[in-house]
């Protein structure tokens, strides 16, 4: 049961979900999310950490960067239905279609440019 709340408690924040619904879309880093979600870094660190805690995100280092991804869900079978319906869930919803309509102006090279 534990596993489960673990999940539910992830997504029941409506930024972690957002931070999900982009990463459908594409790996990014806290940066990106950052700019995205118009928030401070350690407050999309925390976000992502939850989600990471919950088996619904990894993260992968490459050189500098940190990218984090959905998992397969493969650790934990709450994790991956959640993630399984979150592809057909909210893709209607305005919010996260601007937030989604947004992501290809969103650079990596060019936050750290600034």
């Amino acid at each position: 049961m534990k596993e489960f709340i673990k999940v539910m408690k992830a997504v029941s924040d409506p930024v972690r979900v957002k931070i999900l619904k982009m990463l459908q879309k594409k790996v990014m880093c806290v940066c990106e999310i950052q700019v995205a979600l118009s928030t401070s870094q350690p407050n999309a660190s925390k976000h992502l950490k939850l989600l990471e805690d919950a088996g619904l995100i990894s993260y992968n280092k490459d050189g500098l960067w940190v990218n984090y991804s959905l998992t397969n869900g493969a650790q934990n079978p709450y994790a991956a239905n959640i993630l399984g319906n979150l592809k057909y869930w909210l893709e209607d919803d305005q919010e996260i279609s601007q937030l989604i309509e947004r992501l290809p102006g969103i650079n990596r090279e060019e936050i750290r440019g600034k």
